[in-house]
């Protein structure tokens, strides 16, 4: 008989979490459940336990970890703020661990045009009055803050299509799931003109081709930062996320 395993849930929907579920499948000390919110059509589905759908806030994500959840690993989108400050908020009131695994977020290097901000709404006010050919890559949400700007003809990207009420007026939309070569970033811009690109400081290597394109047409790059977490566990790696479960697991006596 296999002995009892610590229940971990991992909050998903990122490549790191992909890589931890496969890390942690069968793992003889630890039983991982993957929550994914649910936002992206037709997602892969883990070799795990997994759930697909919100909690109802942190009060109710706090009812789903007092079932029986032994720690918390945040792997989402670096700018998945609110199931972030929920997963913070819960885990506080419950007193149970949680760690972050994040991808490191991309550096401007000799060569790059970026022009930081804060939100979308500022990297509108960053495009200028001058109109432009955009290329906006920051995913469907949060388009609504280009509407702002209709001076502007934009070219947004996503791997799902936007709602038809939160987009700019002059508008076309590219359905496209990373990972994107540089090569063929340095022809698509070419071939469209564009004049700046917009995007959000997510790190990670499937989109970074778009960044070095820029860099090589000298375009410039309206770049969002990402939101800071709070103040936990921290990993930019899958290994050290693995061992801080295991860890967890044995400290409450659960071994393989």
């Amino acid at each position: 008989m296999l002995p009892k395993r610590l229940p971990i849930l991992i909050l998903g929907g990122t490549s790191e979490a992909n890589a931890l579920v496969h890390a942690l499948a069968g793992h003889r000390a630890v039983a991982p459940v993957l929550s994914l919110a649910g936002r992206t059509e037709r997602p892969a589905l883990p070799p795990i336990s997994h759930r697909i759908g919100g909690f109802g806030g942190p009060d109710g994500l706090a009812r789903f970890l007092a079932e029986g959840i032994g720690a918390v690993i945040d792997a989402t989108h670096p700018f998945a703020e609110r199931i972030s400050a929920n997963a913070t908020i819960a885990c506080t009131r419950l007193g149970l661990p949680l760690a972050v695994l994040t991808r490191a977020a991309w550096r401007p290097e000799a060569g790059d045009r970026w022009i930081d901000v804060d939100s979308l709404q500022d990297a509108v006010e960053a495009l200028g009055r001058v109109p432009r050919h955009v290329f906006v890559t920051s995913g469907r949400l949060g388009l609504a803050a280009f509407r702002a700007a209709p001076q502007h003809r934009y070219l947004i990207r996503s791997i799902d299509p936007p709602a038809d009420k939160t987009l700019p007026l002059h508008h076309e939309v590219i359905l496209a799931r990373p990972p994107f070569a540089m090569g063929d970033e340095i022809a698509f811009m070419r071939e469209r003109a564009v004049d700046v690109l917009v995007t959000k400081n997510s790190g990670g290597s499937a989109t970074v081709g778009k960044l070095l394109a820029a860099r090589a047409l000298g375009l410039p790059v309206v770049m969002v930062r990402p939101p800071a977490r709070s103040a936990v566990q921290r990993f930019e790696n899958v290994s050290a996320a693995v061992g801080w479960i295991v860890a967890r697991a044995e400290a409450q006596g659960f071994t393989p």
